[in-house]
């Protein structure tokens, strides 16, 4: 199968005119195309010779996204389930909110973590998505969005899979959204969260970004957030806050921390308390998430009482907490759920 053109920045265009005895300024018009513009085909570039065109139609593919399913919440939510080239199928969301609209994309086909509170891991995983892969959703979603004569004002990199296992892609990702020459995404309005993949978020540290760090962590010791997140078997929970300390010593950026409140499982006042003690002196957000009922799994949701206390205990010990507000409930849009059900009828 060919290259998709999304897989390519603008330096990779540059190089590829390069070698076709193209000038430079021809990448920038078919970047321009791509993001811009956002045609569907090559044939559409009309600035460029039919000889150019027809070269990138030889060499390219543009991402096939087949609309599977698409459901639209009252919220405003609208959650889509798109079929790729090989017959696996990926979750996009694009979420409304009173500042602007922010899109959810997926990193994987499937997820091998293996949170036992999601259904992203169930089937486990099937592949990386490339790059090019994972831009096809914004730029999808802002087609979506131009009939409406609206924009993608913010990114979060929390659907199914795990982007700092598939690390370059997801850079990749990050670099061309946030060009100045095409989607212009501001980088402190991007967010990659990950289950704690601790090489990786001393990379992360390093690459110089504005963009932001959620960690999700669901549990305030090593023995709980084991057997809710097997991951912390591979990257113990110490581990993960080491790198954590050396990601806010290196950026002086705030870390968000997103905990999945279950039932009688993680949601009990020692449990707060427990990570007040861990987050003190530590420039953080928490994240409070009333867990979502997965038919697979035998988890409850925390009652809106115990939410409200468990927020409380923590704002009393001076870590900064929000709910978080609730979208697309009606239409199962928590990561895999959709893609879990197509599944089941294939």
């Amino acid at each position: 199968m060919k290259p998709f053109i999304y897989d390519l920045n603008l330096d990779d265009l540059q190089e590829w005119a390069k070698e076709n005895g193209e000038s430079a300024f021809r990448a920038g018009q078919i970047f321009d195309w791509l993001y811009v513009k956002r045609i569907n085909n090559f044939q559409e570039m009309t600035n460029l010779s039919k000889e150019l065109r027809q070269k990138l139609e030889d060499q390219f593919e543009f991402v096939t996204l087949n609309e599977i399913t698409k459901l639209e919440s009252k919220d405003g939510t609208v959650k889509f389930l798109f079929g790729l080239h090989d017959e696996h199928a990926i979750e996009t969301v694009i979420m409304k909110h009173s500042y602007g609209n922010s899109i959810c994309v997926t990193t994987q086909v499937g997820c091998r973590i293996g949170c036992t509170f999601c259904a992203s891991t169930l089937g486990g995983l099937k592949r990386n998505l490339t790059a090019g892969e994972i831009v096809a959703q914004v730029v999808q979603a802002q087609k979506i969005l131009d009939q409406r004569g609206e924009r993608v004002s913010s990114i979060v990199i929390m659907g199914s899979g795990e982007p700092f296992e598939n690390y370059e892609s997801t850079m990749k990702f990050l670099r061309i959204m946030i060009h100045e020459k095409g989607l212009n995404i501001g980088q402190r309005h991007i967010t990659v969260s990950t289950s704690g993949i601790v090489p990786n978020i001393y990379k992360f540290a390093n690459e110089e970004t504005q963009i932001n760090l959620a960690i999700s962590i669901h549990a305030p010791n090593d023995m709980l957030r084991s057997k809710l997140m097997p991951v912390n078997r591979r990257y113990p929970f110490e581990d993960v806050m080491e790198s954590l300390r050396f990601y806010l010593a290196k950026t002086g950026r705030r870390i968000t921390f997103e905990y999945a409140l279950i039932g009688g499982v993680n949601d009990q006042p020692e449990h707060a308390l427990e990570l007040a003690n861990v987050l003190k002196d530590m420039l953080c957000h928490v994240n409070l998430i009333p867990v979502n009922h997965v038919p697979e799994r035998k988890y409850i949701r925390t009652s809106r009482n115990d939410i409200f206390k468990f927020q409380k205990l923590l704002a009393e010990n001076g870590v900064n907490v929000t709910i978080r507000r609730e979208q697309g409930h009606d239409i199962a849009a928590a990561c895999g759920q959709l893609r879990a059900k197509h599944m089941e009828l294939r």
